[in-house]
């Protein structure tokens, strides 16, 4: 008696090759279990009519408000709803499309290729912190003894960049000075550049940090403020080549906490950091430098925080490797009603949930337990249907 069952369909094309379908088949109808949903902002009632009428004509949809049906002057959202099949025809029929339907296809196509671009091997960034005042281990590695033994520990461990600090970013934070932070930072960094063979990263904002940084072995910046807090530093990461990561922030560290708000926080999140992957493209870094972090806890309560990982995908659009860093945030302490030194299970489950929303780099504290993590979904995630 035939019997039916739902697929937890990992991998369609493997599927249908278990069951004798033919090659040239598997091609032609795998992206058709691919549904991808599309936001296009500000669209001319007259343009968004078209589209509906182009994606009805392919089989897929276009969702948009009654007065865009009504024809009624004006701009407003539509939502694509198709397969990657469907996307391909009808970039081909916009070419020829009017009101700014032409135009509107070069930027679909871009954000199409972004979002499917396979994410092949992610990294993670180790933390440390050399300040006496970070949320999570303020104060344990002010000695430049500890603090290079624990960069060596977590180079062991299995990170891939080591992210050094010498000012603390968490809420209500004092700014340091330059001198202050180098003094922090210049020792460890100097002694382990040549001890280990990754990449180093130096969390500043600060242009001066970061060139000292830079001139002695440093090959990334991870700037909190994307290039706004010290507009010379998009000329520092220029003249040496670095890597940049842009991160999104709602205010400053001493008051991005207070009543944070937004009235659609991943729609503003995903636009500031599109402006500024352009700023820094228009100030000569090479778009392939940069890094995006949507700064969970920069000025964000707790559900912005969750609608920013529920929806951690989206940012893949963007066409720059996504950095992730929830580790031992007071996000997992209220989910969870734990301090600090019961927040690994929950720093782990947010990484996890990062790697499968294509999340490029975790930014941890606790390596060896991500590594471990990271083995195992990626175990069960490359081996389905062997």
């Amino acid at each position: 008696m035939p019997s039916a069952r739902v697929l937890a369909v990992a991998d369609i094309k493997k599927e249908m090759a278990k069951i004798g379908v033919d090659p040239y088949g598997i091609k032609l109808m795998a992206d058709k279990a691919d549904l991808l949903v599309i936001k296009i902002e500000q669209l001319d009632h007259r343009a968004a009519n078209i589209l509906k009428q182009e994606m009805l004509s392919l089989g897929a949809e276009a969702a948009c408000s009654r007065a865009v049906m009504s024809l009624q002057r004006g701009r407003a959202p539509v939502l694509l709803i198709g397969t990657p099949a469907q996307y391909r025809k009808l970039l081909c029929k916009l070419t020829g499309q009017p009101f700014g339907l032409k135009q509107v296809a070069p930027g679909l196509r871009e954000i199409i290729d972004n979002y499917y671009r396979p994410v092949k091997n992610v990294q993670i960034m180790g933390i440390l912190n050399i300040t006496p005042d970070s949320f999570f281990d303020g104060g344990k590695y002010l000695a430049s003894r500890q603090a290079i033994a624990r960069v060596l520990e977590m180079t062991r461990e299995g990170a891939d960049i080591i992210d050094i600090g010498g000012e603390s970013s968490r809420p209500g934070s004092a700014p340091v000075s330059v001198k202050e932070e180098l003094a922090r930072v210049l020792p460890t960094l100097k002694a382990v550049v040549n001890k280990i063979k990754i990449p180093l990263s130096i969390d500043t904002y600060k242009s001066e940090v970061a060139s000292v940084c830079l001139d002695h072995g440093a090959e990334i910046i991870n700037d909190i403020s994307a290039l706004r807090f010290d507009r010379k530093m998009a000329k520092v990461a220029v003249k040496y080549k670095a890597k940049v990561v842009l991160m999104h922030m709602q205010g400053t560290p001493r008051q991005m906490q207070k009543k944070p708000h937004y009235q659609d926080v991943v729609g503003e999140v995903f636009q500031f950091l599109k402006e500024r992957i352009q700023l820094a493209v228009d100030q000569g870094i090479s778009r392939e430098k940069l890094i995006i972090d949507p700064g969970l806890g920069f000025g964000k309560t707790l559900e912005h925080n969750l609608e920013l990982l529920r929806k951690l995908s989206e940012f893949r659009s963007l066409g720059a490797p996504v950095l992730l860093g929830a580790s031992r945030k007071s996000m997992i302490g209220t989910i969870l009603g734990t301090g600090l030194a019961g927040r690994l299970n929950g720093s782990l489950a947010a990484a996890a949930w990062g790697y499968l929303q294509g999340a490029n780099i975790l930014r941890v504290h606790d390596v060896k337990a991500t590594k471990e993590m990271l083995k195992v979904l990626t175990t069960i995630k490359n081996n389905w249907g062997d």
